[in-house]
């Protein structure tokens, strides 16, 4: 049986992807069923912690609809051969790194173990934090403030990538590369970051954070 930590929990992730809708929804019916999503969100809060959803009103504008900046996770994936694996995205034709946006509910290591495999088919085990990144230092021309996580990897099965990736339609292709082969079509918020990850597959240091 469902605990109320259980409810909680699904009703978290269910406000939290509904607010992610809410923001990129583009017509007014998309935005009246996330908001749907959000009252329903709130009712199963409401009930997991025993108060009534007006009672939650008072502190959701405070708390629970406070913007903050998103998080994102990104494998740099490293394979005894010093290679790199990436993919090519297939929203601008461009080489990266895996990864994606964190889930409630996941560490930000899962995530990018999550995206790495449903993106690459490649299961992989993170080794190390190798930097958090401000998007907005790193050549993103994203609307949105993202802080990007990177993690040093280490493929753990499917490194031959026969598997098929659950995000198929999103990726064009996917190569592992050596550092002195790497793509010239390099995505602007990993152009910089690639580097940084093999000089931490060399040589282990602290883990970069921007000031």
């Amino acid at each position: 049986m469902a605990s109320a930590e259980d409810l909680a929990m699904w009703a978290e992730r269910i406000r939290d992807l509904s607010a992610l809708g809410l923001n990129y929804a583009e017509n007014v019916y998309d935005r009246e069923r996330y908001a749907t999503l959000q009252d329903v969100a709130a009712e199963m809060l409401a009930a997991a912690v025993g108060t009534t959803t007006e009672d939650l009103k008072a502190i959701a504008g405070e708390v629970l609809k406070r913007p903050t900046p998103f998080t994102s996770a990104d494998a740099a994936i490293i394979d005894e051969q010093s290679r790199i694996l990436l993919i090519q995205r297939g929203d601008n034709g461009m080489w990266a790194m895996p990864g994606g946006a964190a889930e409630v509910g996941e560490t930000v290591a899962q995530a990018a173990v999550r995206e790495a495999e449903e993106e690459t088919g490649v299961k992989c085990e993170p080794v190390s934090l190798i930097g958090i990144y401000d998007n907005r230092l790193w050549g993103s021309t994203s609307v949105h403030h993202v802080y990007m996580v990177t993690f040093l990897c280490r493929p753990v099965s499917g490194a031959d990538l026969e598997s098929t990736p659950s995000h198929e339609n999103e990726i064009m292709d996917r190569r592992w590369f050596a550092r002195d082969e790497l793509p010239s079509e390099l995505d602007p918020r990993h152009r910089e970051r690639i580097p940084h990850a093999f000089q931490y597959f060399d040589n282990p240091i602290a883990a970069h954070f921007d000031q």
